[in-house]
């Protein structure tokens, strides 16, 4: 297509150009499972016959959101205090929570959801969000005011559980203490099983009692399989030329078109907590001139955008390097390594998802 046609199209918008301002408000009403998980249920999980453990990790969280029925009113509320007061003992003898141990694209989101859907309370009386949310959460409100906003919850579900430098794991830690002392219950998925979280990442033997202490909480469970996001898919499409991409950003409704390095840029000066709200209105993201990632500190942000466009179904159509180049040997190889590939695996299925917009533009 010709420069002036591609000028003479509705203008893309630009993720650099935005850099939202989120009340605390929205942080604790969005607590709630994203639009890629709105609807799943343990009925719609697709458990591989081979992997047994998926089975098996359905029907104990089936279980367990049965189990915390026992807590709510027929209006889907809590209970009095002398209830959970009485109930209180009951708990402190084994775990307060679930913990989902496995690979990348095992379903594991899918299960954290299903249970958060299955949980007979009221929406309010849940929250679902990533550990990162969570740990924004708390820097929005304050420790005690996030303590005293979620104490009233029956549920907490913390997706892709990480602990990345010792502040977050006293946080974390002294935060789920308090929420289990006031009886909510907790529910977690993670790449890593509880008693090696912040492994290879921090002096974890410094920490190793609060990193202990979280453990205890959880049962885990372990969910074995392979990526389905892959599974039986063919490799993620090639990158596409620059003018291929532009021109799909000026022609595909509510598309985005950025450089990929200022867009790296900007993201250091917007915090995580607001990527999902630069995404707002998003329908896809066009990017130009991806390359490898500089640093960790940038590829640490790369993955939370990833996170944000992967959670609200956001193709990405891209030019440059493929996805599976962005980070280092070093880095795939370093502590932050099970980040780095769930970006790639996500960003692949979204590269996927973004295959038809490119001949798409072409048409009209």
């Amino acid at each position: 297509m010709a420069a002036e046609a591609i000028e003479a199209a509705e203008a893309p918008a630009a993720l650099t150009a935005r850099a939202p301002q989120v009340p605390a408000e929205r942080l604790v009403a969005e607590m709630v499972p994203p639009p890629r998980f709105a609807t799943v249920s343990f009925d719609n999980y697709i458990t591989d016959p081979g992997q047994p453990s998926q089975a098996e990790a359905v029907e104990a969280l089936r279980a367990f959101a049965a189990r915390l029925g026992g807590d709510v009113d027929a209006k889907g509320g809590r209970r009095g205090r002398w209830f959970r007061r009485a109930a209180k003992p009951a708990a402190s003898g084994g775990p307060r929570g679930m913990y989902l141990d496995g690979g990348y694209g095992v379903g594991k989101t899918h299960l954290l959801a299903s249970l958060w859907h299955a949980t007979p309370a009221a929406p309010e009386l849940k929250a679902f969000g990533t550990f990162v949310e969570l740990t924004n959460l708390v820097g929005a409100l304050g420790f005690q005011q996030t303590v005293k906003t979620l104490s009233g919850h029956r549920l907490l579900c913390i997706d892709e559980f990480e602990l990345d430098d010792p502040g977050d794991t006293v946080l974390v830690s002294t935060l789920l203490g308090k929420l289990v002392e006031a009886g909510v219950a907790l529910a977690a998925t993670s790449n890593t099983l509880p008693g090696k979280l912040g492994e290879g990442r921090f002096a974890a033997a410094d920490f190793l009692r609060e990193i202990q202490g979280l453990s205890a909480r959880f049962r885990t469970l372990r969910i074995d399989g392979e990526d389905y996001r892959h599974r039986g898919l063919p490799a993620a499409p090639p990158p596409h030329s620059d003018e291929t991409v532009t021109r799909a950003a000026h022609h595909v409704p509510g598309a985005s078109l950025d450089d990929f390095p200022a867009l790296l840029d900007h993201l250091s000066q917007v915090h995580p907590s607001r990527y999902g709200a630069m995404c707002d209105g998003i329908q896809a993201v066009c990017l130009t001139g991806v390359a490898p990632v500089p640093d960790q500190s940038t590829a640490l942000r790369l993955v939370v955008l990833a996170d944000r466009l992967y959670d609200r179904e956001v193709p990405v159509l891209a030019s440059g390097v493929p996805f599976d180049q962005l980070f280092s040997e070093e880095m795939l190889s370093g502590g932050y390594r099970k980040k780095y590939f769930r970006a790639i695996s996500r960003l692949t299925a979204l590269a996927r998802d973004a295959k038809g917009l490119a001949d798409a533009s072409y048409e009209r």
